[in-house]
Formats: structure tokens, C-alpha cells, sequence
């Protein structure tokens, strides 16, 4: 049975996963801490979309995508423990932050993930995936439903969620790649070589991912 997904956080980036899925003809329960903008993108997604407040978005998705920012998530998995017991979550963030000349700096240790300081904040039973962040926003929404497809990385210590995970990137239009558990999330966060601002600079087709991952084993 395919299993159900809340976007929580309508910004750029969760506008444009729901728009996505939607497309994959995958339905999708939308959430924002202002409830109007959740029924305004329903609205125009159509009858796939659905728009909720975030309590009842937790308790009804099996898998939870928290698009906001890093700190917020910290404070988000904080604040609906409760809820998030044993879902799936979906960790796009990247953990920048301005640097005060048009750019951004990384806004943790040089050697940290946002993946890896996640996990360790987990609610019980809880599994989480890095996935759905490793594209900036414009390419994120113009890079989806391709063909030849292409590729959206991610990382999970658990893979009795890989299947899972790879049927949402699938369904939002990209070939989901895993490139390790989450001590390789560092990767495929900005400035990692698999991210589309950092090493890789660009989006890649399956057989390029492939090589790429594996070359970097090696």
C-alpha cells in the first residue's frame, strides 16, 4: 500500500515538492502554520492536494517532509514528539545561513550534517531520510519529470525505508539514488560533492550518479 505524505512548510522548497508529486499523479497532505496558504496551493494543486493543519498532517502521513529551515526542524521534532513517533521523516534542509555578502556560509561544524545532528534528535521510533534537498529550488521544479530522469540522492541509516524513500522521489519525478546512511548526508548537503551547489554543480542522469558515487568509494 502506497503510503501517505505530508509537505509541512509551503516555502519554496515544499511548494515545489508538493507541485511534484502532484504531477506524479501522487496525492500529498499539505501543512503550514498559516492554514490559508496550505488551501490557497490546494486550490491549485487540485483534488491530490490536501490542506491540514500540522497536528492532523503528523497524525495522518506515514511520511512527514519537514521543508523549513534546519533550526526549525530542531525545535519541530521537539515540539511533536508525540506525533512523530514512528513516522518516516524526510530532511531536505540544508544548515546555511547569509554571510553578510550576498552568499551563504555553513552554518555548522565544517565536518557536521544536518542529517547526522537530526538523527541523534529523533522522537521514538522515528526513522529518518536526508532526501529531497540536494537541488536548489528553481532546478528542484524545472529538473522533474525528465526523460532521460534525473537524479535526486539520499542517504538513511535505515533501509527497511529505502523502498519507501525511493517510490517519493520516483513519484516527484527524479531517480532516487542512496548514497550511504546518514554519516554520507554531509554529501549531499550544499557544498558536498553531490550537491548541486558544491562539487557536482549540476543535475546528473542515472548512469552518472552511479559513477560518481562509486568513484568516490573507490
Amino acid at each position: 500500500m502506497t503510503q501517505k505524505i505530508a509537505v509541512i512548510g509551503l516555502g519554496n522548497i515544499g511548494q515545489i515538492v508538493a507541485t511534484n508529486l502532484v504531477k506524479g499523479n501522487r496525492s500529498v497532505i499539505i501543512a503550514d502554520r498559516t492554514l490559508s496558504k496550505a488551501q490557497e496551493l490546494a486550490g491549485k494543486l487540485g483534488k491530490l492536494a490536501k490542506p491540514s493543519d500540522i497536528p492532523s498532517a503528523i497524525k495522518e502521513a506515514d511520511i512527514v517532509v519537514l521543508s523549513v529551515w534546519f533550526s526549525v526542524i530542531k525545535e519541530f521534532l521537539v515540539q511533536y514528539a508525540a506525533e512523530l513517533q514512528g513516522k518516516i521523516i524526510i530532511d531536505p534542509s540544508n544548515p546555511i545561513a547569509p554571510d553578510g555578502k550576498g552568499g551563504f556560509v555553513k552554518a555548522i561544524g565544517e565536518k557536521e550534517s544536518a542529517g547526522q545532528i537530526l538523527s541523534s534528535l529523533l522522537p521514538k521510533g522515528a526513522r529518518l531520510a536526508k532526501a529531497l534537498g540536494t537541488l536548489g529550488a528553481a532546478t528542484l521544479a524545472s529538473a522533474a519529470h525528465q526523460n532521460p530522469e534525473n537524479v535526486l540522492f539520499y542517504a538513511t541509516d535505515d533501509t527497511s525505508i529505502n523502498a519507501a524513500i525511493e517510490e517519493l522521489l520516483h513519484d516527484s519525478g527524479f531517480a532516487p539514488v542512496r548514497v550511504g546512511g546518514l554519516d554520507q548526508s554531509i554529501r549531499i548537503e550544499v557544498f558536498g560533492d553531490l550537491h548541486e551547489y558544491g562539487a557536482l554543480g549540476k543535475t546528473v542522469t542515472l548512469s552518472e550518479a552511479k559513477e560518481k558515487v562509486e568513484a568516490a568509494i573507490a
